[in-house]
């Protein structure tokens, strides 16, 4: 008889944001915008700022430390620990080792993948895939952003968007069928990578005080490109998702989808024949936290009682890259 595991589950969960907040009036006082240009465009009245020592790293292992809490898991039963940034706190070492360091987990292997707002998504498939294997009993995957480190304030389209954060989960195998991780659908389309984007500080552009004059260390984003691709990719990967395991969108009782724009999120749930009241929403308090997005939001929900057992829930998210993705869960 096999062994291996006939699902994978989600433990526990964990999130983090920073005491400091600062509302669309704050930023008004030394950005061109206002309480009601931010708003009425985008669904946000505040987000949430890192502090000095409140690096990605801090705010992941921060998160971590309660999911694993939540899951009833010591530390040293965690082998394996995937991250999911764009803001890691250097280049090298990963922000998986940063966050094993300080959270004491000696045995785990340890990797960072990049793939922007749909990170979470695309760590959860990949942690989910390697417990299948038998080799890994826990993982922790997190998603951890401190984007307030890229951001242009002299570019009212972008600065007022995003905010910092981390969330986390514990994953782990289980005998039951047909709950846990039901099913993923991720996708990428380089040829979009330049609507969303940060053009400095890589191999093709190190940084120079020429870089730094022109601004390239900076995010970048054509808002109205990535609009139109955000509700189409996410449209077609939760019609996909949901197609290909039988099921139809009555049967969800909750979507908790990447928190970028209430507009976008509302053309989805036209699209999806979805009632708005089935989204869980957080993005009025945090704005868009880009990998931190789904788990922050994930760890709420259950908090909030928005999910129980039994649930069928889909996740949903798109990122530069451009990237996108869609994952069933039944909660056990």
């Amino acid at each position: 008889m096999s062994t291996l595991p006939r699902s994978v589950v989600i433990k526990g969960t964990g999130s983090y944001t920073p005491a400091n907040i600062k509302t669309n009036d704050d930023l008004a006082e030394f950005v061109d915008t206002s309480e009601e240009w931010i708003f009425t465009r985008t669904g946000i009245k505040e987000r949430r700022f890192a502090t000095e020592g409140e690096n990605t790293s801090h705010m992941g292992t921060e998160a971590s430390r309660r999911a694993l809490a939540n899951a009833g898991i010591q530390t040293s039963a965690v082998d394996l620990v995937i991250v999911a940034t764009i803001t890691p706190d250097m280049p090298f070492p990963s922000t998986a080792c940063l966050i094993q360091t300080q959270l004491g987990v000696s045995n785990a292997v340890c990797m960072d993948i990049e793939a922007a707002c749909s990170g979470f998504l695309y760590i959860m498939e990949v942690a989910a895939s390697m417990i299948k294997t038998g080799r890994y009993q826990n993982a922790l995957i997190v998603g951890t952003e401190k984007l307030s480190s890229i951001l242009d304030w002299e570019d009212r389209t972008t600065c007022v968007l995003f905010g910092d954060g981390a969330g986390a989960a514990v994953l782990g195998p289980s005998d039951s069928p047909q709950t846990g991780l039901l099913d993923f659908k991720l996708g990428a389309d380089g040829a979009n990578g330049e609507v969303l984007f940060m053009p400095g500080g890589g191999s093709a552009n190190p940084a120079t005080g020429t870089s730094i004059d022109n601004r390239l260390h900076f995010l970048k984003m054509r808002g109205k490109e990535v609009f139109k691709l955000a509700v189409k990719v996410m449209e077609q990967a939760a019609k996909e998702i949901l197609e290909q395991n039988g099921l139809n969108s009555d049967q969800l009782a909750c979507v908790i989808p990447h928190q970028a724009n209430l507009r976008i999120i509302e053309l989805l749930s036209s699209r999806l024949e979805i009632p708005m009241d089935r989204f869980y929403l957080n993005l009025e308090k945090y704005g868009n936290t880009s990998a931190a997005s789904i788990p922050i939001a994930l760890d709420e929900a259950f908090r909030d009682g928005r999910i129980n057992s039994g649930d069928l829930v889909l996740l949903v998210a798109f990122g530069a890259g451009l990237t996108w993705g869609a994952t069933l869960v039944r909660c056990p």
